[in-house]
């Protein structure tokens, strides 16, 4: 996984999503401070090419650029022919988080989302036209924010939840959020619950993209991640 430096919820949320199923390891883009919001973005994708190499010699089933955000200053077509050409320049399958998206929306057939998004407003915009281009009929937009402002990093389940549920979205929506940084596998039970809509994440697409190429063949992608309860010695649950 490529994710970005500051992301806080990428690598937990991954963890639990592939649990023993696969090992998993993570690598930072460079930190860039001091730009704007659209140079950074725009140097996130310009380190892809570099950041691809830079596991070396270690034995992978998949390589995926865990960040969404940069992924809109593109078309999605620019962005699967790039994935495709890391692909041949590495011998590894290679996804960015918007083309596991795009395909686990293609996997579960679901042609029309509610986004949401948590990105500033002008990114969020950037996202729709994405979704759009890529065949996707997004019939609504929640923007969703922290305290302080717009930051996937920032927003806290809680938020989330109480700035989607108030949108009164079908019951039989599917909703995707974008972006890695969010924390959203505590909110899917809840989102989900006394309805048949379908949740997809970043990191939940991520994880079944990943998982499905290291496998050889596509896992099930579930409408709610959950934990298996293991029995531990003395009779403790893991």
């Amino acid at each position: 996984m490529i994710v970005a430096p500051a992301n806080p919820s990428a690598e937990p949320e991954l963890t639990r999503l592939l649990g023993s199923r696969a090992d998993m390891h993570v690598a930072r883009l460079p930190v860039r401070p001091g730009p704007s919001l659209a140079d950074r973005l725009d140097s996130y994708n310009a380190a892809l090419p570099a950041m691809a190499g830079v596991f070396d010699g270690l034995r992978l089933s998949a390589l995926v650029m865990a960040c969404s955000e940069p992924r809109y200053l593109l078309a999605p077509e620019e962005d699967r022919e790039q994935c495709d050409e890391l692909t041949a320049a590495t011998g590894v399958p290679f996804a960015t988080a918007t083309l596991a998206m795009r395909e686990a929306m293609e996997h579960v057939m679901a042609g029309d989302i509610v986004l949401v998004s948590p990105y500033q407003p002008w990114v969020t915009d950037l996202a729709e036209r994405f979704w759009k281009s890529a065949g996707v009929d997004v019939s609504r937009v929640v923007q969703v924010r922290a305290r302080d402002g717009y930051s996937s990093y920032a927003v806290t389940p809680a938020e989330l939840i109480s700035q989607v549920e108030p949108a009164e979205l079908p019951g039989d929506a599917v909703l995707l959020f974008t972006g890695t940084g969010l924390p959203t596998l505590p909110v899917l039970r809840r989102l989900t619950s006394g309805n048949d809509r379908t949740v997809l994440t970043s990191n939940l697409c991520v994880a079944w993209w990943a998982l499905s190429r290291a496998v050889g063949r596509h896992v099930t992608l579930s409408r709610v991640p959950h934990r298996r309860r293991v029995t531990a010695q003395g009779g403790r649950t893991a």
